[in-house]
């Protein structure tokens, strides 16, 4: 099941009700972070006195602490006159910040701050820093309902969101009964199986072990984290392709959407009107991250910061701030047209225990292959 960035080119037309994306969504989820502090210059450190010298400051950088416009100074080695933005979140218990200035992007980690990537293309450095393609992270949504912990709830919504490093990425969704090895030598079940077995890090071993891919590591949430990202962003603009009606209750007509959270969860989860059931759901899910990462590249690069600071607060992962920050932000330089997504479809089978599940075929296989690079 294949669809070359459909989603991407629908949404594009949309206006953007706060940023969306996938990192945690695909492009950064929404965030708080406070009102900028005032403008901070590079010839004062946290603490110190007021500089004396008369000539203006080479740097000065708008928002952020006292420390930051020091590590971008640094980076433009003396060039005067550079002014610059800049907005600060946190990621776990690690700040991060995104600094623009012109066309020029400086990503930074902290609290003693560090550049990690970016791209700046006023000192003539015409290839972004954002990590060596391809990089893929896996997304989980798990079925831990709002009163529940994730630990012990299963990993329903299975995507792995990859990059080339050369502006094409793709979106695969992994159907949640997809029969698979179990991580430690458990032995195969369901691959949603592996996630209430032994939480986020189980479940990637899983994905990565089936797929062959090098995910470097997982982004999960459930239904009350979900519903609080999209919320607190300000709703998902998505185009509808069909409507649906979910537990005959929530009807999402077809066309141009802003889904409130509840809606975007519904969208998320439901199968049984679906020709194709857990496929067709796999492929809603697909949607959702590829609509989410359009809305927030279209807010700008500055929102990053600050959408993770949303998603972490309501989600678990394994990635670093620095591993979370540049893969965001690789979104940014993305060519809409080489985007894809697909589905790892299998065939319906039966387990030695009677379960349905979904095995793993060639053509399973031939999607793990083709996305090696990191683009679909």
């Amino acid at each position: 099941m294949r669809t070359r960035s459909s989603a991407l080119v629908l949404a594009v037309a949309l206006p953007t009700l706060g940023a969306l994306g996938a990192l945690a969504a695909v492009g950064a989820l929404g965030g708080c972070s406070g009102d900028p502090d005032p403008v901070v210059s590079s010839s004062r450190a946290a603490g110190s006195a007021a500089p004396t010298r008369s000539a203006p400051p080479d740097v000065v950088v708008l928002g952020g602490d006292a420390a930051l416009p020091d590590v971008v100074e640094k980076l433009y080695a003396g060039k005067a006159g550079v002014e610059a933005n800049a907005s600060v979140g946190t990621w776990k218990s690690e700040k991060v910040a995104v600094v623009t200035s012109g066309d020029d992007v400086t990503l930074a980690v902290g609290p003693r701050w560090k550049v990690v990537g970016g791209w700046w293309p006023s000192l003539g450095k015409g290839t972004p820093q954002l990590g060596k393609g391809p990089r893929f992270v896996l997304v989980v949504g798990s079925d831990a309902r709002p009163d529940e912990s994730l630990k012990g709830s299963r990993g329903d919504t299975l995507q792995v969101i990859g990059i080339d490093g050369k502006g094409g990425g793709g979106v695969m969704g992994i159907p949640r009964d997809t029969w698979a090895p179990l991580p430690g030598g458990g032995g195969s079940a369901k691959i949603n199986a592996a996630f209430a077995y032994s939480g986020g890090p189980g479940q990637l071993a899983s994905v990565q072990k089936m797929t062959g891919l090098p995910v470097e590591g997982y982004v999960a949430t459930g239904f009350k984290g979900f519903r609080a990202i999209v919320d607190e962003s300000g709703g998902l603009p998505i185009e509808i392709a069909k409507k649906i009606v979910f537990l005959k209750k929530l009807t999402i007509p077809s066309g141009q959407q802003a889904l409130s959270g509840k809606e975007a969860l519904a969208y998320a989860r439901e199968r049984k009107s679906l020709p194709n059931g857990d496929l067709g759901r796999s492929a809603h899910q697909s949607e959702i991250l590829l609509a989410a990462a359009v809305a927030a590249r279209l807010s700008g690069v500055g929102i990053i910061a600050k959408e993770m600071s949303l998603v972490s607060a309501n989600a678990v992962t394994d990635l670093s701030a620095a591993e979370a920050l540049t893969f965001v932000a690789s979104f940014y330089r993305l060519d809409p047209r080489k985007v894809g997504h697909e589905v790892a479809v299998g065939s319906i089978g039966t387990s030695s225990e009677g379960q349905s599940i979904v095995k793993v075929t060639s053509s399973a296989r031939a999607v793990f292959a083709r996305f090696r690079d990191g683009r679909l």
